[in-house]
């Protein structure tokens, strides 16, 4: 386990969070709050069927966890009186609310989570990003002050000593797919703050591109350029600039090249990159090529946590999300 992770997790035990895992038909996600539970990182609340979850998770000890199951659940009218209320300008009557609570349990988790029943949620081991994006940012938006939800990746890189001792946040890497550069600006604030909140270190955040400072002419340049200025004028109390190539971003020799006399080149240890392609691809290549640890995609922007998986990920990736997003509702 990574210093990082580790360190994540004694700090979500020291002060334990109530979180909601929806997906209680994968045998990821009940061995995972297994392990939750045992290591006591989290309070565990699981949705669904008692039987069936019994039936799935047999041979874990879940006897730790809270169930609820929807359809017997003794605040079901409560939660759908409150999610017509919040849908009633989209034309919700509280009979369709009760359809959608006992359809889909993501919304039973998000409504968990708005009313303070639940600090967070972790899902997509079987769902996609916009099936469990959508009633988090219909139910509880953006945080206050946030132009922008975007997702990232903690990357934690072995045997490194660039970004903070191997450990980077890449964004955006797993939802906006080609931000402008008010958008662009926008991920990067978000980004530098979530580094500071999971790592407990300075931030230092680089602007990615083809290009350092001028060395190439392109449309695609100039919006992450812009997104730059964007960027510093919003938040000058960050250590922020670009645009750099990812070399003269973390490589302290060829920023000292590249950028001379740059307190961000060669020292960055959040990258933000100019599309979802690029974040995408470079999250991956780190992770195979240089066999790192990608906990993620993390959201951020979000009124209160609610975190995506890959539905490739593991039992023990889950594990790592809820332990993070602990930590994020720690700050609420």
């Amino acid at each position: 386990m990574s210093n990082f992770l580790e360190s994540i997790k004694q700090r979500a035990k020291a002060d334990k969070k109530t979180i909601v895992l929806p997906e209680t038909g994968d045998k990821r996600t009940l061995t995972a709050a297994a392990a939750v539970l045992k290591d006591g990182l989290a309070n565990v609340i699981l949705i669904g069927d008692p039987a069936d979850i019994a039936e799935t998770g047999a041979g874990l000890d879940l006897s730790a966890a809270s169930v609820i199951n929807p359809a017997a659940y003794e605040k079901f009218d409560f939660l759908a009186e409150r999610l017509a209320e919040l849908r009633k300008s989209k034309g919700m009557t509280v009979e369709e609310a009760k359809a959608t609570l006992l359809k889909d349990s993501l919304y039973v988790g998000v409504m968990l989570v708005k009313e303070g029943l639940a600090d967070g949620m972790v899902a997509g081991a079987v769902n996609s990003t916009a099936n469990v994006l959508r009633p988090s940012l219909q139910i509880l938006k953006t945080a206050p002050g946030t132009k922008l939800v975007s997702a990232f990746f903690v990357m934690v890189v072995p045997n490194c000593d660039m970004g903070e001792n191997g450990v980077f946040i890449y964004a955006d890497s797993g939802l906006n797919q080609n931000p402008n550069a008010e958008e662009l600006a926008a991920i990067a604030v978000s980004s530098a703050g979530s580094f500071e909140q999971l790592v407990q270190a300075e931030p230092v955040v680089a602007m990615l591109s083809h290009s350092t400072k001028g060395s190439a002419k392109h449309g695609d340049v100039d919006k992450v350029v812009e997104a730059t200025k964007i960027a510093k004028e919003a938040a000058p109390h960050i250590k922020l600039d670009g645009e750099f190539q990812l070399d003269a971003a973390i490589v302290p020799s060829v920023g000292a090249q590249k950028a001379p006399g740059n307190d961000v080149a060669g020292k960055a240890n959040v990258l933000i990159f100019p599309d979802l392609d690029a974040g995408n691809i470079g999250y991956k290549l780190t992770e195979r090529l240089a066999k790192a640890e990608a906990y993620g995609p993390i959201t951020q922007g979000i009124a209160a946590p609610v975190n995506d998986l890959s539905r490739g990920c593991t039992a023990d990736d889950i594990v790592g999300v809820v332990a993070i997003t602990a930590v994020q509702a720690q700050s609420k």
